[in-house]
């Protein structure tokens, strides 16, 4: 099943979040994009990550709905320094500026939803497969 692909900000709106986690396909799709704000649900096939980055200037929060993983991080690119295995239920917290990835150890997909304080992704994005997000220009 999968899920409405629109994004939501900047009005109220109420879901439930573990089901649209749970029901999305997309490797990333935006769910709503307010000032300050934004919220993602993403779908990492076994063997793909969510891939290093880092967040200028924005603090994240991911938590874990189905799946398992590795979260790396730690303060550069070629120093992760932090190593945890996650799981369902789970909750990450990512400072500003710091690199992380989070890989999927297991053999389903890893669903999982972020909050980025401020927005990270352009309003509206729907990436259907990890490869569509590498191309699009507006990703870093």
């Amino acid at each position: 099943m999968g899920i409405d692909e629109k994004d939501y900000g900047k009005k109220p709106h109420v879901v439930n979040i573990e089901d649209l986690t749970k029901e999305n396909v997309n490797y990333r799709t935006t769910v709503w994009t307010g000032e300050n704000l934004q919220v993602t649900v993403m779908s990492i096939e076994p063997g793909d990550d969510i891939g290093l980055e880092v967040h200028n200037g924005i603090d994240q929060f991911i938590r874990i709905e189905e799946g398992q993983g590795l979260c790396k991080m730690g303060p550069s690119e070629d120093n992760l320094d932090f190593e945890v295995e996650v799981a369902d239920d789970d909750a990450v917290f990512v400072p500003a500026d710091l690199w992380h990835n989070i890989e999927n150890t297991g053999d389903t997909p890893l669903k999982l939803y972020t909050i980025y304080a401020g927005p990270d992704h352009v309003e509206g994005t729907v990436h259907p497969t990890h490869e569509d997000a590498k191309n699009d220009p507006n990703e870093h």
